[in-house]
């Protein structure tokens, strides 16, 4: 099943600098093992906030939501996670009824 997730930088609460260079490489290399995984099928950045939107391949939510407390920024308490959104099939693309 495919999930997507919305998570937002908390800037609100840390400021820019919080966001150090060693701690957004960690971000960067758990992203990539995460893609290598399977679980990880595509993410973008956001462009109205800091933040990203992820497309995530799983068998459940629980398992979306383990895979992004996973991430550093999360850890550190720096990254919400907005929505996990379950996705289903588009329906127009299959046998008209």
């Amino acid at each position: 099943m495919q999930f997507l997730t919305l998570s937002r930088r908390r800037i609100d609460a840390f400021p820019p600098e919080a966001f150090t260079a060693e701690l957004t490489a960690a971000e960067g290399n758990r992203v990539k093992e995460l893609y290598a995984s399977g679980i990880l099928r595509q993410v973008w950045r956001r462009g109205d906030v800091p933040g990203a939107t992820i497309l995530w391949e799983a068998a459940s939510e629980a398992e979306v939501r383990q895979a992004c407390e996973s991430l550093p920024i999360f850890k550190a308490g720096m990254l919400e996670i907005a929505a996990v959104i379950p996705l289903e099939p588009y329906p127009g693309f299959g046998p008209a009824k």
